[in-house]
């Protein structure tokens, strides 16, 4: 089942993030079992990031909580909202995000 998990960054997202941003690509590329899809959310100038949107492949809503709880961004209180919403694969073209 595929899961999306939106977040919304908190207001000292970019203070934190150089600090914690290794820890957190380590423990995404650990997980590429699962991890579909990560990215950061950004404003419409692409200057400012602003969350997050990821989507993983788990068997229920808990292991898809799991996987962010573990998150080092999400352990470092980072975001002030997350969601997790199940999806159903639709369209899949990883070639038209070549280059983005």
């Amino acid at each position: 089942m595929l899961w999306a998990i939106s977040r919304v960054a908190g207001p000292d997202f970019m203070a934190k993030r150089e600090k914690g941003l290794q820890p957190h690509l380590d423990y995404l590329h650990n997980q590429k079992n699962i991890l579909v899809l990560s990215g950061g959310t950004t404003t419409d100038d692409g200057k400012e990031i602003i969350g997050s949107l990821l989507i993983v492949n788990v068997e229920s809503r808990a292991e898809a909580k799991a996987f962010v709880d573990n998150d080092p961004f999400q352990k470092a209180g980072m975001f002030t909202d997350t969601k997790i919403t199940r999806m159903r694969k639709g369209q899949w073209n990883p070639q038209a995000a070549e280059g983005a």
